[in-house]
């Protein structure tokens, strides 16, 4: 059993996984800009604020070498943006036997982990996260709404797959199957969809002036444009895996199937009243006369550039058309303007051969 596990970033899905391994017995360091304001005792509590979970961490560090060096399991769990200043801030302590997982597993780290790799650790993520989970109080308490009765997983290199799967069994008690590769995770059409198409339903007629006098809330407003606009885009995720079908990408599930919603009417009911959603408020600003989009906020500067900006690349690759998906990633640019972003070229990744040699490995 690997006993030192460091959890990178403090945030929702940090401070579960911290307390979860602690619960577990692993030795378990906590890897934070914010060190100070991270408690030893940490919990999760249900919607009525009853402890689900408690754990007790070693430490909380913001020193690399303190929190990497001798970590045979690291969960990384900041935002896509910050991916690859975090693999290269790992990478000096990577090697044979080392364990790396990214939460979830989209947003292109498995490319900026790609030099960690090289040096003989195993990169493998979770295709989506054990929960719904929010921060109730930074550095000590989080609480985590509808635990999933299933979770998948996949490496590269593929060999380590199962291994990697009975770790999150073990710290979880959630049953983890083995993903056939992990492009299932990377195509896992999520929030690179489901974020972008409703940001563009709320924002679609934004422009430099225009202020909004009130926003709707995120999810529990939802409704059948935003509905229609995911379920086109949905189509072309599972269009992009029939054509890639030199990969088995039964994983890849239709948001159709996974909300069991087959209409945009249907869809709309279906996300308004999802719990763990509740009072979730849409990204906004607030200025004089009303609000405007916070183009800052993770929805933002996570889902287009990290996101769905990664799907359109992939089709590109594969010589499919989404416009769809283009359009939407364009509104993106045309409001935000040209960003940092994930780009398979920058690991060498700029046809269909080698994409496909990467995501056989």
């Amino acid at each position: 059993m690997s006993r030192n596990i460091t959890i990178a970033g403090a945030g929702n899905v940090g401070t579960q996984f911290a307390v979860h391994c602690a619960e577990k017995g692993y030795r378990v360091t906590v890897y934070s800009s914010k060190p100070e304001k991270i408690h030893r005792e940490l919990t999760i509590v249900n919607e009525d604020g009853e402890v689900l979970h408690q754990g007790t961490i070693a430490r909380a560090t913001s020193d690399p070498a303190a929190a990497f060096q001798n970590a045979d399991v690291i969960f990384i769990t900041v935002p896509a943006a910050l991916m690859e200043h975090q693999a290269a801030m790992i990478e000096p302590f990577a090697g044979a036997g080392m364990k790396l997982c990214i939460v979830p597993g989209t947003g292109g780290g498995e490319c900026a982990f790609k030099g960690c790799i090289e040096k003989g650790a195993v990169l493998f993520g979770v295709q989506r996260v054990p929960s719904v989970a929010r921060l109730v109080e930074y550095g000590k308490t989080v609480r985590a709404v509808g635990y999933r009765g299933e979770m998948f997983a996949a490496a590269l290199p593929h060999k380590d797959t199962k291994e990697c799967c009975k770790l999150i069994e073990d710290i979880f008690d959630i049953k983890t199957s083995p993903l056939p590769n992990y492009l299932n995770i990377t195509l896992t059409p999520s929030n690179p969809i489901l974020h972008t198409a409703r940001l563009k339903n709320l924002y679609g007629d934004y422009q430099a002036g225009r202020v909004y006098e009130n926003v709707p809330l995120f999810y529990e407003d939802w409704n059948d444009e935003a509905s229609v606009l995911l379920l086109k885009c949905d189509e072309e995720v599972q269009k992009l895996c029939r054509k890639l079908n030199m990969f088995d990408l039964s994983y890849v599930k239709s948001l159709r199937v996974h909300y069991e919603s087959p209409t945009a009417e249907e869809m709309t009911k279906k996300i308004s009243g999802i719990a763990g959603f509740k009072g979730l408020s849409s990204p906004a600003l607030a200025v004089e006369g009303g609000f405007i989009p916070d183009l800052g906020s993770r929805y933002f500067t996570a889902d287009f550039p990290y996101g769905l900006s990664i799907l359109v690349q992939i089709a590109g690759l594969a010589g499919l058309d989404t416009p769809n998906m283009k359009e939407t990633l364009n509104w993106y640019y045309s409001i935000a303007g040209k960003r940092k972003e994930f780009r398979f070229s920058d690991y060498g990744i700029d046809t269909l051969e080698k994409f496909i040699e990467f995501y056989r490995m």
